[in-house]
């Protein structure tokens, strides 16, 4: 192998402290108080809303408008769902916002020295994610971006996963063939069947060690970064 991609969320990164948490100091800064436990219960919900929105119509994921467009109105889902005596709408734009910050995300434990040691070995890594354009800012801040060749957000590049477009821009970035190439990613639509398309070797991580074998039930499973060195 001479190259690695990676999708971003729940592969490299995730929310600092939680989802949850980042919402409720938006909220306690403008002197409304929600008990933690109120969001963290009700965040399925959000997820679930999300999922509906995702399976209907993927094509949000092209566009900046359309990215931040759905993200904004699941806050404000969230936000009524916890019953904020309020604008929802208002503070569901809020809460996007924050998380454009670097510091509202963290590497997992074991990105940075699995990062460290495929450099060691000359692999070239890419990043490509379903994700609106604030990702690069992201990336810099949390000085993540002097490990990758490129990063490609659907938003900035208006293609998003599983179009095998993406994955093609990836390799013309590195030069290497698909062959040669892995990807790393937690969605079995997105992640493995866009790799699957353009012919490069697909593996799923699931940080949580559950996977749905009826999805995916021949790619490689890992549970840690460190866990893919086994596939090199």
């Amino acid at each position: 192998m001479k190259a690695i991609f990676f999708d971003v969320g729940n592969t490299l990164l995730f929310p600092y402290p939680s989802v949850e948490e980042v919402a409720r100091e938006v909220l306690i800064k403008h002197k409304i108080e929600v008990d933690l436990s109120r969001l963290k219960d009700t965040l399925p919900k959000v997820n679930d809303y999300y999922e509906e929105i995702y399976w209907r119509d993927d094509s949000f994921w092209k566009t900046e408008e359309g990215a931040s467009g759905v993200w904004t109105d699941m806050y404000r889902y969230w936000m009524e769902l916890v019953g904020i005596d309020g604008d929802s709408c208002y503070f569901g734009k809020l809460i996007y916002q924050e998380f454009g910050k670097p510091e509202r995300w963290r590497p997992f434990s074991d990105v940075i020295p699995a990062l460290n040691k495929m450099r060691k070995r000359g692999l070239k890594l890419g990043v490509i994610s379903n994700w609106d354009s604030r990702l690069k800012h992201i990336f810099q801040g949390l000085k993540l971006d002097k490990y990758f060749k490129f990063i490609f957000a659907s938003a900035a590049v208006g293609i998003a996963k599983p179009d095998p477009k993406i994955f093609e821009l990836g390799l013309e970035k590195v030069g290497s063939l698909p062959e040669e190439t892995l990807h790393v990613g937690d969605h079995w639509y997105a992640d493995v069947e866009g790799a699957e398309k353009v012919g490069l070797k697909p593996i799923l991580i699931n940080r949580w060690g559950k996977f749905n074998e009826a999805n995916c039930p021949t790619c490689p499973k890992i549970s840690t970064l460190e866990e893919l060195f086994v596939y090199l």
